[in-house]
């Protein structure tokens, strides 16, 4: 099979079967869905906020267009092209240039990673459903942070609740993802997406008349360099990496449902600015309020759980505001979890004889008793540890730490060695100034970036 061949498999799509995005719309907002999660909402603006605001911003900016696009783009050019599923599509590629089935282990890796990832990402994913409960029913009114605290560490102390939450959130991916690709994953993108839009602007609209609104601006955004050191560029290069869903079968998956009519390139840009807008905007959310009560910023993970749950308990209309927070946090968490399980059901559906709906309940299923585990660690299971790490903290270190940067790594080498470049060059629309500028990245930044990534993890 030569790379023309190969590059014409979107256009046969129809005719094989394979689902499709039913619109470039579509596709965009799934793709922003499943780099808009939960970091979103608290990390960026906290690494924002510490690490010299916009001057923080820029480098990110910087780490994104040199290493997170052309890994994007890769990914997707890959996806497309074999239009399977990320293990068969990388054997289906690696075969028809004449490389060595191994290069299948680049998809086998990714998708594994996406599987372990949602183990544990949904029990995250019930907690900000549990809270959004708490918040609707007033539980955080007149309570102080020690009060607040205490329940959040009662509420992990008891695997009852934590395994109903992670199982109705389980629910709500499985059955999202059961509906098929434009059914289902789009049509969900097509509504969740607006409506964290929605909250957001409603809760910036809030910040706005906290009197704290200037204060939060110049806290994320005043440029201080003297902050920007090794350790600030390498988060914001991780971060870059980490944010768009790379290296986690996701983006190969998605990029499988594409059509050639898609400008991969113009695709990619829309996602990365409407990725970081969001979270910008989460920030000018978040911090009006923590400043307006008198919080810690710095808060981290706890600013979540601990810090606002109190600014919520005790400012005028917090029922409300708090109710909409945890609906955003649980929104975003939901875009990224059905794209978790996206590649893992597609792999099912293409390898075994599972219709959509078996792969989806198998995978959901597996997922979900693997996230069993992980809750365990907070309360039953807390001192079955290995290499010093609880459960959950394993997955997550062994994922986020290893594997992801690994597949990462290994699209962007095949897509910018391995492929015939001549075709890699039509199929991105590029002239020969724009194709030596997208080499470079491809073959040496971006990889380089991604090591850099994996030695500050090791």
């Amino acid at each position: 099979m030569s790379a023309t061949t190969t590059l014409s498999a979107a256009a046969a799509s129809a005719t094989t079967g394979h689902a499709q995005w039913s619109s470039r719309m579509g596709f965009i907002l799934a793709a922003t869905g499943s780099a808009v999660g939960l970091g979103n909402i608290w990390k960026f603006p906290y690494m924002v906020g510490q690490s010299g605001g916009a001057a923080f911003v820029l480098v990110y900016l910087a780490c994104i267009s040199l290493i997170g696009v052309p890994i994007l783009v890769s990914e997707w050019m890959i996806g497309r092209r074999g239009q399977k599923n990320p293990v068969n599509t990388m054997a289906q590629l690696a075969r028809a240039h004449g490389h060595h089935r191994n290069w299948a282990l680049v998809g086998a890796i990714g998708v594994l990673g996406a599987f372990l990832i949602l183990s544990f990402y949904s029990v995250i994913g019930g907690w900000a459903l549990a809270y959004m409960g708490d918040a609707a029913s007033g539980s955080f009114s007149g309570l102080d942070k020690a009060a607040i605290g205490a329940a959040f560490d009662n509420f992990l102390a008891r695997p009852g609740d934590l395994l109903t939450w992670h199982t109705v959130f389980m629910l709500l991916t499985v059955g999202v993802v059961a509906m098929g690709v434009s059914a289902g994953l789009e049509r969900g993108s097509k509504l969740m997406m607006p409506a964290l839009g929605l909250i957001l602007v409603v809760l910036v609209g809030y910040g706005a008349t906290t009197g704290s609104f200037g204060e939060a601006a110049a806290y994320m955004f005043n440029p201080d360099w003297s902050k920007l050191d090794g350790k600030v560029v390498m988060a914001a290069l991780g971060h870059a990496f980490f944010t768009l869903s790379l290296g986690m079968g996701i983006m190969m998956a998605y990029g499988s449902y594409l059509g050639e009519d898609v400008n991969l390139l113009r695709a990619a840009r829309t996602v990365v600015v409407m990725d970081t807008g969001f979270a910008l905007c989460a920030g000018m959310a978040i911090f009006p309020i923590v400043f307006a009560n008198g919080l810690d910023p710095a808060a981290g993970p706890g600013l979540v759980f601990v810090t606002l749950p109190l600014a919520f308990g005790s400012m005028s209309g917090g029922l409300v505001l708090g109710t909409l927070f945890f609906l955003l946090l649980t929104f975003a968490a939901l875009t990224s979890s059905i794209s978790l399980l996206e590649p893992v059901v597609e792999l099912l559906e293409e390898r075994t004889p599972l219709n959509r709906i078996g792969a989806t309940v198998v995978a959901g299923t597996t997922i979900w008793a693997l996230g069993i585990a992980a809750l365990l660690s907070f309360n039953l299971w807390a001192d079955v540890k290995l290499a010093g790490l609880n459960i959950f903290d394993l997955l997550d270190h062994v994922t986020s730490k290893f594997m992801l940067p690994v597949a990462g790594l290994g699209a962007i080498v095949f897509a910018a060695w391995k492929l015939e470049q001549r075709s890699v060059q039509r199929e991105l629309g590029l002239g020969v100034g724009g194709f030596r500028l997208w080499t470079l990245l491809a073959r040496y930044v971006a990889p380089l970036g991604v090591l850099f990534v994996f030695w500050n993890n090791l």
